[in-house]
């Protein structure tokens, strides 16, 4: 990997600027407890819930502080983006709100809800084979026929300080509580989350470790932390946790990571629907696999958070219902 010009790479700052355009647009979403969770964990944890969130996931934030900052006069021409199914919704409201047209290249096998909601936020949307067709080139080649702004899902610094600002919130809500976190766990896909998380986070508490949770099979952030590089997952699919299955840490986002995360860990499906499960039950809280998969790596004992001040972030609640009923019955 070539090094890319610090220029490229968002900052603290950048996170801040993010923060002012999305006042009274993004909800500040809530920091949930739980004293059983406390008592299985040891530690004092907290649960952003950026489920609560507009569309039901953080990949709003990223989309409008992207969408935002695309001038007036480009604006007409809309956007494309490809996603499995969060940033597909983020972007397609955010566009809504702008007053944008909005192009949405998803996988065929996403949950139907995804594709649904997608389409009911105005956007359109066009299918791909995620076995045998390449999402990019074909975002790409609709981009490059409409003299449309490609939106990615995390390789972009306006994306990736969007969704540090649940980090700033996080910062904030605590030390209003009197508080620091001494650990902030991120559901990884593409690593936009953590990047965003980190900035903002290590800018105002350097102590603070960040760790990022993937599911068995797509530890391609854990697995790059150790070896200090790009590291590529086997399979293409193979997982309940369908919004964490990009293939390899982001050029721009694995560049903050690598210098601001301590390390990743690995959950398996079923402490995943273990996770799902427990949110239902012990939260009433409706978590999809995806997002659930920081909650599992806390309550599967892969991080040792016993006596620590830990944030676990529920990235995103918009799961099949069927699967839903399964995990949680």
């Amino acid at each position: 990997m070539h090094p890319l010009p610090n220029a490229a790479l968002p900052t603290a700052a950048d996170v801040d600027a993010a923060a002012r355009r999305l006042a009274g647009v993004a909800l500040r979403t809530p920091l949930v407890t739980s004293p059983v969770l406390d008592g299985i964990t040891g530690g004092r944890i907290f649960l952003k819930a950026e489920i609560l969130q507009r569309t039901g996931s953080f990949k709003f934030r990223g989309a409008y502080n992207k969408l935002s900052s695309i001038p007036a006069a480009e604006r007409g021409r809309g956007v494309v983006a490809f996603s499995s199914g969060n940033h597909a919704q983020g972007v397609a409201a955010a566009a809504q709100l702008l007053g944008m047209p909005a192009v949405i290249v998803m996988p065929a096998d996403a949950p139907r809800p995804k594709r649904e909601r997608t389409a009911a936020l105005g956007a359109e949307v066009v299918l791909y084979d995620r076995a045998r067709e390449d999402r990019y080139a074909i975002a790409r080649d609709i981009a490059e026929r409409r003299h449309a702004t490609l939106v990615p899902p995390y390789d972009d610094p306006l994306i990736i300080a969007g969704q540090g600002t649940i980090g700033r919130e996080i910062v904030e809500d605590l030390a209003a509580q009197g508080l620091d976190p001494d650990i902030v766990v991120a559901t990884a896909s593409g690593g936009g989350l953590t990047a965003g998380i980190a900035l903002a986070v290590k800018a105002r508490v350097p102590r603070a470790r960040l760790y990022t949770a993937e599911p068995e099979g797509f530890d391609d952030h854990a697995r790059s932390f150790r070896s200090g590089e790009r590291e590529k997952n086997a399979a293409l699919t193979g997982t309940i946790c369908d919004a964490l299955m990009a293939q390899t840490p982001g050029e721009l986002t694995f560049a903050i990571n690598r210098e601001l995360v301590a390390e990743g860990t690995a959950v398996s499906d079923a402490e995943v629907g273990a996770a799902v499960a427990f949110a239902f039950r012990e939260l009433k809280l409706v978590v999809e696999p995806g997002g659930a998969a920081a909650l599992a790596a806390m309550l599967a004992g892969r991080i040792d958070v016993k006596g620590k001040v830990a944030v676990a972030v529920l990235s995103g609640g918009n799961v099949d219902p069927e699967l839903f009923h399964r995990l949680v019955a």
